[in-house]
């Protein structure tokens, strides 16, 4: 008997096998937009040349060794991120996945502090490991582990009124994505975030800025919070950090990183010399290629024809986000838009129930903005109707 796989995301009904930039093909032959990008990963385009170029010579080299032993392609990697790193940060952890390096900030956190409890945002999404679970906001994903999750409380997102009861003296950290993914496509307001900075420096907690999704370039500048005037002390990176292959960083200031001690964390597989020589080729791509001047204008151009091609739907509440991130709101559910692009050649996903999520990657033309904006309103139009 033949294993199956454990699909926590659901069939899509296709089978992909190859892609290239802003494209894939399935087993058929047939093209796709892809504006789905393996949640977003791809940003940099599928087989990113960059990056192929950087993990195919380290494959010659070695492909196993963790980052307590010094190499080439450490050092590499290290000054690569430098180039691209938040402004005032001196250290990073090179870990797996986006939930890995929201895990290590929490006990960071904790280890600086020595308090225990976490705010987060209505609407949060975080990660599913246990830890970021914790403060991640959708019920139905937190409530058949609710026993085993830390403690944490929700504010509004958008809304400083109940931030001094939710950010307390008892808090250890606030959590805070520029963009929420999950929860719908939302930018953060810069007077709701700077506001939600001032309070967390009054009570003595530390600012954790989740950058997994909108950071690396996306949004249209480097880092989503730039453009909202915040100065975090824990930044987490991921997603688009690798070029797609699996990489997430932890960006601590010197004070806060100096709470650790030796034992407090550890990834057998976290920064090895595949993962270190995927950062220096996406880093390349990202200087190299202006990619957030390409994705601001891209996203641009984007959101002005899907605003033309939905004009007048009374189906749609909104078009929202920043640069290469989109959303857009429906007064049903998104679901089944997502199957109509697919079955017109664009690969999409959903935000929540009723919001269509576009997270194309930087390389994308006016053609295919274009093309993707008229089936988006076909589809909307046929759903709805």
């Amino acid at each position: 008997m033949s294993l199956k796989i454990l699909n926590f995301f659901g069939d899509r009904g296709l089978r992909i096998v190859r892609g290239e930039a802003q494209y894939v093909w399935d087993s058929q032959g047939r093209k796709y937009v892809d504006f789905h990008t393996g949640h977003g990963a791809a940003f940099l385009g599928h087989r990113n040349p960059y990056v192929v170029r950087e993990v195919t010579e380290q494959l010659n080299s070695i492909m196993t060794l963790t980052p307590n032993f010094l190499s080439p392609v450490l050092e590499d990697a290290l000054s690569s991120l430098s180039r691209v790193a938040p402004e005032g940060f001196t250290y990073v952890a090179l870990l797996n996945s986006g939930s890995e390096a929201v895990e290590l900030a929490l006990k960071v956190s904790v280890r600086y502090s020595g308090r225990v409890s976490f705010t987060a945002f209505r609407g949060a999404f975080h990660g599913r490991t246990l830890g970021a679970l914790s403060i991640t906001w959708r019920r139905a994903f937190r409530e058949p582990f609710k026993e085993l999750l830390i403690s944490s409380s929700f504010a509004p997102y958008n809304d400083a009124s109940g931030l001094d009861s939710a950010i307390t003296e008892e808090t250890a950290a606030v959590f805070l994505e520029p963009v929420q993914g999950e929860g719908g496509v939302v930018p953060a307001v810069p007077e709701f975030a700077r506001a939600v900075a001032r309070r967390a420096s009054e009570v003595g907690a530390l600012l954790v800025v989740d950058e997994v999704q909108s950071g690396f370039g996306r949004t249209g500048c480097r880092w989503g919070f730039e453009r909202l005037g915040l100065k975090p002390d824990i930044v987490v990176a991921g997603k688009a950090l690798g070029g797609g292959f699996p990489v997430s960083a932890v960006f601590l200031r010197e004070e806060v990183a100096q709470a650790l001690r030796l034992g407090d964390h550890g990834s057998t597989f976290g920064g090895n010399p595949l993962a270190l020589a995927a950062v220096k080729g996406a880093v390349n791509a990202f200087i190299e290629d202006s990619v957030p001047f390409k994705a601001r204008e891209a996203g641009r151009v984007l959101k002005e024809m899907l605003e033309d091609s939905l004009r007048n739907i009374r189906a749609v509440r909104e078009v929202r986000g920043a640069g290469l991130m989109i959303g857009i709101s429906l007064r049903f559910r998104a679901s089944r838009v997502v199957n109509c692009l697919q079955s017109r050649g664009v690969l999409a996903l959903s935000a929540g129930p009723t919001v269509l999520r576009f997270l194309p990657p930087y390389m994308i033309g006016e053609g295919d903005a274009e093309y993707v904006s008229e089936a988006t309103g076909k589809c909307v139009r046929e759903c709805y109707g």
